[in-house]
């Protein structure tokens, strides 16, 4: 058996993320759609529009790498979304229903940073600037998506889930 290299360690995280970014698509409508806030609808729905480019992004990069373009099961993602889930049935039609899925799309985009910034870093070793490029976009979205997740929840949301 061929030692496995950084290579293949960068496919099989490319992989990870596109299978994350796929199920993201799932759960941004229905986090949406159960979101009190309008601003957290709007935030989501918007994440909704970028999450579609990040994910054609990925698919450039499999292409550069002459790969198909197949996710491979990620339970670190599958467990975060259970969890947002979880927030949208246990507190349905509670005022701290807009801070747990706050939260929850916060844990999504702090597994996306850290995948991207990774993903770009090992880019950057084995010499794909293509593949830096295009990661480097999506990571600026991601922590971008963040920090207005964070503003609307220090200026909004938290304050009405305490309400």
């Amino acid at each position: 058996m061929a030692e496995k290299d950084l290579n293949e360690l960068f496919l099989d995280t490319l992989k990870d993320i596109y299978y994350a970014e796929k199920h993201i698509l799932k759960a941004l409508p229905k986090m949406a759609k159960a979101a009190n806030s309008d601003k957290l609808r709007t935030a989501f729905e918007k994440h909704y529009d970028e999450t579609e480019g990040q994910v054609e992004r990925l698919e450039k990069i499999f292409e550069m790498l002459g790969k198909a373009a197949r996710g491979k099961k990620c339970d670190a993602i599958e467990g975060i979304i259970d969890e947002g889930k979880e927030v949208m049935d246990e507190y349905v039609d509670t005022p701290a229903l807009d801070a747990g899925l706050l939260a929850a799309a916060q844990a999504v985009e702090h597994y996306e940073i850290s995948r991207y910034g990774t993903l770009k870093a090992w880019a950057e070793k084995l010499n794909m600037p293509q593949a830096v490029k295009l990661l480097d976009q999506t990571l600026a979205e991601e922590k971008k998506t963040d920090e207005a997740l964070t503003k609307l929840a220090e200026s909004e949301v938290n304050y009405e889930a305490a309400a």
